[in-house]
């Protein structure tokens, strides 16, 4: 596991090696942030989205695929357009969220699942 700390933030980087523990396998929700650093839209999320680990902390986990590095996971999940967020539950894929959201929108996404 590769926790990275941000400000405070923590979420984990996952690989397609690490994707079957870290999500697939976690026992709370997990929300999945595909995204590139090259990527508009990824960046002006992405402090958002990092946040929700603090405001979610022990209760769902947070996530974060680039999509340069880890062509299995975007080739499995049909990833076409960044970034795209998805919540996975009990191993499942549960929600899809694609484009930027606000970070309103995601923590009402995210919360359903808990």
């Amino acid at each position: 596991m590769n926790n990275t700390t941000v400000a405070d933030k923590k979420y984990v980087d996952v690989t397609d090696g690490s994707f079957t523990q870290e999500v697939l396998e976690s026992n709370v929700p997990v929300l999945v942030d595909f995204w590139a650093s090259w990527c508009g839209p990824c960046r002006m999320i992405s402090p958002l989205v990092e946040s929700l680990a603090v405001d979610f902390a022990g209760k769902a986990k947070i996530a974060k695929v680039n999509v340069d590095e880890n062509p299995g996971l975007c080739s499995q999940f049909s990833i076409r357009s960044i970034p795209t967020l998805l919540i996975f539950k009990n191993g499942k894929l549960v929600d899809t969220s694609i484009g930027a959201s606000s970070k309103t929108s995601l923590t009402e996404k995210l919360s359903k699942y808990l």
